[in-house]
């Protein structure tokens, strides 16, 4: 029965070698240096820990581990000119059905500042991927693919080094970004080349919050990404923050889920989680996904410096 239930997730997972590259995280506005090199440092310096457990209970199911470490070199700096740049650190461990995936990316990010309190910010990041395929975990679709059909019952090793570029316009109040990852299509391979060129993915991530009063704020977020592959992917969110100290929120995957999502800000910690459900005619399977999210701040705490700054997005 359990290598059943492993078979159909793995069914469900390899329509292509490809169509598993793609990380979902229902708390993206949280993790925006991942997905966008530009936003390296936007929230200050900082550590964030994400841990995904997708379709719970199910044996085999993805589970994914990011943790990103981000300086902004202002915090460092003394006077009335600070230095407006910013570096990076971003780590995923991703586990999906015959794949263990480990991406590194290492990101730089420059402002320059247009107006008084807006930037425009220019990034890029190097991306070291390396991907494990187990051959005794394919299915018969892929035993079937002559790229990888030689690796059955056996393992192999692939490592890739690409490169992600972004830009984005910030504010305290919102942003909007635009980022391009694999720029170079996986053209720097070694090791078990099992996979075609990788597709060049296309990230629009937006948001806005405002403090409605002193007790009571709203941010709100939006990312859609295209890849050629796949379909399009949209999400967004809405969250309430409460006395600076709660948040209720809610989110949806375009034809694919729904979440609901609840935080704690602390003074020197913000913790999140996420409860996703899979929706009925996206044809996933109906267990429900668990996210679980630390950022801590490295050089303030998670309090106002005036009464209009809203502490998350």
């Amino acid at each position: 029965m359990k290598k059943l239930l492993t078979f159909l997730l793995a069914l469900a997972l390899s329509s292509s070698v490809f169509a598993q590259s793609r990380k979902y995280v229902s708390q993206f506005s949280h993790m925006q240096s991942y997905f966008n090199p530009a936003l390296t440092g936007y929230e200050g310096s900082n550590f964030r820990g994400l841990i995904r457990n997708q379709w719970a209970g199910f044996e085999g199911a993805p589970m994914t581990y990011v943790g990103s470490l981000e300086f902004d070199i202002a915090d460092f700096a003394k006077g009335t000119d600070p230095n407006k740049n910013a570096l990076g650190f971003n780590i995923l461990h991703d586990e999906y059905g015959a794949f263990t995936e480990t991406e590194l990316i290492a990101s730089y990010a420059s402002r320059i500042q247009i107006a008084e309190k807006t930037s425009l910010r220019l990034g890029m990041g190097v991306n070291y991927n390396n991907v494990r395929l187990d051959g005794n975990n394919l299915t018969t679709e892929q035993s079937n693919d002559p790229k990888i059909n030689q690796y059955l019952n056996g393992f192999a090793n692939m490592q890739v080094m690409d490169f992600n570029i972004g830009l984005a316009l910030t504010h305290p109040n919102y942003y909007i970004s635009y980022a391009m990852h694999h720029v170079n299509q996986g053209a720097i391979n070694s090791g078990d080349v099992f996979m075609e060129r990788k597709p060049r993915v296309g990230i629009v991530q937006a948001g806005y919050r405002n403090a409605i009063s002193e007790n009571l704020a709203i941010a709100t977020n939006f990312m859609y990404r295209s890849q050629s592959d796949l379909p399009d992917n949209i999400e967004l969110n809405f969250k309430v923050l409460m006395m600076d100290k709660l948040w209720l929120g809610a989110g949806h995957r375009v034809d694919y889920a729904n979440n609901f999502q609840l935080g704690v800000l602390l003074p020197m910690m913000r913790i999140g989680y996420v409860y996703e459900l899979p929706m009925n005619k996206s044809y996933l399977l109906p267990n429900t996904t668990h996210e679980f999210l630390a950022v801590i701040p490295l050089f303030r705490k998670n309090i106002r410096s005036d009464r209009r700054e809203v502490l998350i997005w």
